[in-house]
């Protein structure tokens, strides 16, 4: 039901802010707002991303909880999506997501309505060291062949593309 709003609401209010906005300052200026919010956009999630994407792999090597730089490299690419979506509405939400103070705000709201039952990093324990009663199954594979003459020819003519 929520989506069905959003997916209703937000190009009913892009539409009029465009009417508004397009009112004021006319077509041409509106038109190229769009187009360098888009380009502004792209390059800030660019760098962005890059960051947090640098942010991600070093908590990986410290081994430290990733979800932190993971959930903001989720808000970077949804801003990255906004804001390549003609619109200032969109827009608005989008530069507001790149700003690394909303987006730990979020963060730390989601944190109070979620709860994370189990997380587990590192290599996985060996599952035999555990219940030595448990052993490996057998790792031989029984089977049958036949070798294959090498004297085979196509049934076709060649297309010239490759030699048979």
């Amino acid at each position: 039901m929520w989506l069905f709003v959003a997916f209703l609401l937000v190009p009913l209010i892009e539409i009029g802010l465009f009417i508004q906005i397009g009112g004021w300052i006319g077509l041409w200026p509106t038109l190229a707002i769009v187009v360098l919010t888009a380009i502004l956009g792209t390059y800030l999630v660019r760098s962005q991303g890059i960051m947090a994407l640098n942010n991600l792999r070093g908590s990986f090597s410290r081994l430290e909880d990733p979800s932190e730089p993971l959930a903001h490299g989720a808000m970077i690419l949804l801003a990255g999506a906004l804001l390549l979506t003609p619109g200032f509405f969109t827009d608005t939400v989008g530069f507001a997501l790149l700003a690394p103070p909303v987006r730990s705000a979020l963060i730390a709201y989601v944190r109070k309505h979620v709860t994370v039952q189990r997380f587990e990093m590192g290599p996985r324990p060996d599952p035999f060291a555990e219940d030595p009663r448990r052993k490996p199954r057998d790792t031989v594979i029984d089977g049958e062949f036949h070798e294959l003459s090498e004297t085979k020819k196509p049934t076709h003519q060649g297309s010239g593309w490759t030699k048979h």
